[in-house]
């Protein structure tokens, strides 16, 4: 057997092939691609500052006095559990046990991957918005389950939800709805109408639901209501969100999850044997960042809405067609107006073009001609890093 060859007995290869299909995700190929052109990074949804200096100097006195730096408990730590329990009481009324109810994770990928694992056996189906954030498809998929996409469809200046068609994705094998409002790539935030009719045909047909809601305090128009606090939900909802978004420390990986205790049991099942644990001291850290008074929640999203505004226009301007989002921190576009078809090839000659790296929504699409004309871009840079960059997009309508 040379260096270089599989073992004789591995001639199937060496990836599990329910993750066959996916490869490296596209964020780490246009941020690899950013890095290598010295280009504008409008791709990956990471700020390029850090979040308030308070909770950050929170974090590193639970360092240095030893909070968090060995294995936390299961659960989350009870500080944080129960600043959760207090932030779902305080934006949406509803009341969860801080010590039965609430679930911490390392981010809300892995709340996530957790809570899909737990739910699902092979021969399930998951009903899941489309264009859905990759790891949707991947967890589904490692859970043996099976995907069936429902579309958000281009309606006016936004996506919408064509409830007709959510109903007809649900069949006699349907496990799971799987919703993302806040919704990334496109921004739509689900309406009451919507959410009502979401609740009646989970509650109709028996369905376990998960929601994720990181983008929760990043609404712009309109506000965010928790699929749990409609009637007959709560019993039947896995709710997601973490502190990445709302914070601007993504990198810390704090998530959580809210549900009644026999599902967050379930999902615990699972998350035990993913990380185990994780993020000790930051746990402590945003406890204390979810106490935040209202004004900081308010300035995020004024801040949040003027950038989505000021790239919203420069993009115009550039020749796109916008959609602009009513929540999230993510633009999508369409490339048509500029003469281009293919949304993945659009992606990967605009850094050499005008030195901006954007995310092809296809990539997000069962049906990737579905997508194909439609980009995206994140807003949550600094105010100069948006003008610069959309000062360079200008080069596209000329």
């Amino acid at each position: 057997m040379t260096a270089m060859s599989a073992p004789a007995a591995g001639r199937r290869p060496f990836l599990n092939r329910r993750l066959a299909t996916f490869g490296t995700t596209i964020f780490a190929e246009m941020s690899a691609l950013a890095a290598r052109t010295g280009s504008i990074n409008l791709g990956q949804g990471f700020p390029d500052t850090d979040g308030p200096a308070q909770i950050a100097e929170a974090a590193s006195r639970a360092v240095l006095t030893g909070l968090g730096n060995q294995y936390p408990p299961g659960p989350g730590v009870p500080e944080l559990r129960a600043a959760i329990a207090r932030h779902q009481q305080r934006f949406y009324g509803l009341s969860y046990d801080p010590e039965t109810e609430v679930l911490v994770t390392a981010g809300a990928t892995e709340a996530i991957a957790a809570s899909l694992l737990a739910l699902l056996e092979p021969g399930d189906e998951v009903v899941a918005l489309e264009p859905y954030y990759d790891s949707y498809a991947a967890c589904i998929a490692m859970a043996g389950a099976t995907r069936v996409p429902v579309t958000l469809r281009p309606d006016g200046g936004a996506f919408a939800l064509d409830l007709d068609e959510l109903r007809a994705a649900v069949t006699p094998r349907t496990r799971l709805l799987l919703l993302n409002s806040p919704h990334n790539p496109t921004g739509t935030v689900l309406g009451p109408a919507e959410l009502a009719a979401v609740a009646e045909l989970a509650v109709e047909r028996d369905l376990l639901v998960v929601t994720d809601e990181v983008y929760e305090h990043l609404v712009f128009d309109g506000v965010h209501t928790p699929l749990a606090s409609l009637p007959g939900m709560r019993e039947r909802t896995v709710t997601i969100s973490s502190a990445g978004k709302t914070y601007s420390f993504t990198g810390w990986k704090v998530g959580w999850v809210t549900a009644v205790p026999e599902l967050v049991a379930a999902v615990r099942s699972a998350k035990q044997f993913l990380t185990f644990v994780a993020s000790g001291p930051f746990q402590y850290a945003i406890a204390e960042a979810l106490d935040l008074p209202d004004d900081y929640y308010d300035g995020l999203r004024a801040d949040m809405a003027a950038k989505r505004d000021l790239l919203a226009e420069g993009l115009a301007a550039a020749g796109f067609r916008v959609f602009r989002p009513q929540g999230t921190y993510f633009i999508t576009t369409d490339i048509t107006p500029l003469g281009e078809k293919d949304g993945l090839a659009f992606c990967r000659a605009l850094p050499e073009r005008c030195g901006v790296v954007a995310i092809p929504n296809q990539v997000f699409y069962d049906d990737r001609s579905a997508g194909a004309t439609h980009v995206r871009w994140a807003f949550c840079k600094r105010t100069e890093v948006i003008q610069e960059a959309v000062t360079r997009l200008r080069q596209l309508a000329r």
